[in-house]
């Protein structure tokens, strides 16, 4: 079963708090930035093509002991990490999610003249698309449990240790050009305000939240969202 989603930027509710947590700040957020936040959210309507989706598969085999999963015919190392949350998994979902490629080239003409605002419209691609998955992910979420089941969090190749070159494995298995995102031969996606990776389905899963204390990778953006919380 394949699903696809549109969004509109007005529909995901994004909020300059949401910036703050991203760029590290907590509440008191030193001049110019909340008027240089609320000008690039004035501007984001115009900037965003948010496209989204998944594909379910109704079987993954997951193996502990040597931290692989399996769909169809692809075996994934995605780490301990990982495989110790998919372990009660009977079903999954490949995702893709992508907020356009506006926003990156808006950024990219801003830094030439405004290098700080051409990082908060960086920023705001990425809480956009975050955003826009968990829409996507709360449509999964309901989806399945009608039919019974619970989902776990979403897992991206790129991070919990889980290398990126298994993108390649991830595309693989969805139709080409999902949702308008493509992979070039690093593993790399375009749009580059784009995310792609896993979310298990079965009976016994629980969505836990960001733990970042099983990842070792001290740049990863949920870290920095959870250490303002």
């Amino acid at each position: 079963m394949i699903r696809a989603f549109t969004y509109e930027f007005e529909e995901l509710g994004v909020i300059p708090a949401d910036l703050y947590d991203l760029m590290g700040f907590e509440e008191d957020l030193p001049e110019p930035f909340p008027e240089m936040i609320a000008y690039a959210l004035s501007k984001a309507p115009q900037l965003f093509n948010i496209r989204g989706g998944f594909k379910r598969f109704e079987s993954i085999e997951v193996n502990l002991l040597n931290e692989t999963l399996k769909l169809e015919n692809e075996l994934f190392h995605p780490s301990k990490i990982v495989t110790t949350q998919l372990r009660k998994s009977s079903a999954a979902a490949l995702f893709v999610c992508t907020a356009g490629e506006g926003i990156s080239n808006h950024a990219a003409k801003t830094t030439k003249n405004d290098p700080v605002l051409a990082y908060i419209f960086d920023v705001l691609g990425s809480v956009t698309v975050e955003k826009a998955m968990d829409n996507i992910q709360m449509e999964l979420n309901h989806e399945v449990k009608q039919e019974g089941m619970n989902i776990s969090d979403r897992y991206s190749p790129g991070y919990c240790n889980w290398s990126v070159s298994e993108q390649q494995k991830l595309f693989s298995l969805l139709p080409k050009n999902f949702c308008g995102v493509t992979l070039s031969a690093s593993s790399l996606m375009h749009p580059i305000k784009s995310i792609s990776g896993i979310i298990g389905i079965g009976t016994g899963l629980t969505q836990k939240g960001y733990q970042c204390k099983w990842c070792s990778d001290t740049n990863c953006i949920f870290r920095r969202i959870k250490r303002t919380k």
